[in-house]
């Protein structure tokens, strides 16, 4: 089947000047409905890709996100919230972007277009076959990352890619490609719509799951989560009354002694 990018193809809506706001948002809001429904058309990819996720960091590696643009951000965010939501390391999920961390904010022009950056910025944590590395890149054409992903096949280390076009370059080099389809976008082209929405849905899925498999979720709670503010230590509180049936002092005093909601509950059934 030929290569056809269908995040570049004509909008299906015309003459978005002339619209209100109310038809603008309307209409917007039609495109973003179709999201969810291309993403449960890739979850067979996605469980595929997960389950090796899992089988790499239950072993002791890394998951690695690269990309540039808004996919670049994309897996940055993902990988900064892993530490204070399940407690783990930062150095467990980490997310690169062409340009490096400057690139976060402003936009470094052509970084995205360089076929030996995206390999460099990977051996600057030493990576190996131990870890696994996910390529982002809604169009699926970006050398960056399609030059990283080719560089990891050849030194056997694990390749994955998130994308939003059947049949790309980056799906044909990544070993466990998904490919969530959501067709053209409301401004022709701007790809941090619906296709940044779908990305983002496929990596809150599979961080989300791996951790779960890896035993950071107890029931439906994120008992390992970092207490770094208020809000997360009342959370805690809350979470340790529940399980436990104590008051709301004397589980913000067992939070405090633990510093965990897990250490906090288990060594309150220890007796300690």
């Amino acid at each position: 089947m030929d290569f056809i990018k269908t995040t570049e193809q004509d909008s299906n809506h015309n003459n978005l000047e002339k619209m209100s706001v109310s038809e603008l948002l309307i209409n917007i809001n039609k495109e973003d409905k179709t999201v969810p429904l291309a993403v449960e058309e890739a979850l067979p990819q996605i469980e595929l890709l997960v389950e090796q996720v899992v089988s790499k960091l239950k072993l002791g590696g890394r998951l690695f996100y690269i990309g540039a643009g808004t996919s670049g951000r994309l897996g940055i965010v993902d990988a900064s919230e892993c530490p204070p939501t399940f407690g783990v390391s930062h150095d467990l999920v980490i997310g690169l972007i062409a340009g490096g961390d400057s690139a976060i904010r402003k936009a470094v022009e052509f970084a995205e277009d360089s076929t030996s950056q995206g390999w460099k910025d990977l051996q600057e944590f030493n990576i190996s076959a131990k870890d696994i590395v996910i390529g982002i890149a809604a169009s699926g054409t970006t050398p960056y990352v399609i030059s990283a992903l080719e560089n990891c096949n050849k030194n056997g280390i694990i390749t994955g890619c998130i994308t939003c076009n059947q049949n790309s370059p980056l799906s044909l080099t990544a070993k466990y490609p998904i490919e969530v389809v959501v067709g053209p976008e409301f401004v022709t082209g701007s790809s941090r719509m619906k296709a940044g929405t779908a990305q983002k849905l496929v990596l809150n899925m599979i961080t989300t799951s791996t951790m779960i498999q890896l035993g950071h979720v107890k029931g439906n709670k994120m008992v390992d989560m970092q207490l770094s503010n208020n809000k997360l230590v009342d959370r805690g509180t809350k979470m340790i009354m529940k399980e436990i049936n104590v008051s709301e002092e004397e589980a913000l005093q067992l939070l405090n002694n633990h510093k965990s909601v897990r250490n906090a509950i288990n060594n309150y059934k220890n007796g300690k």
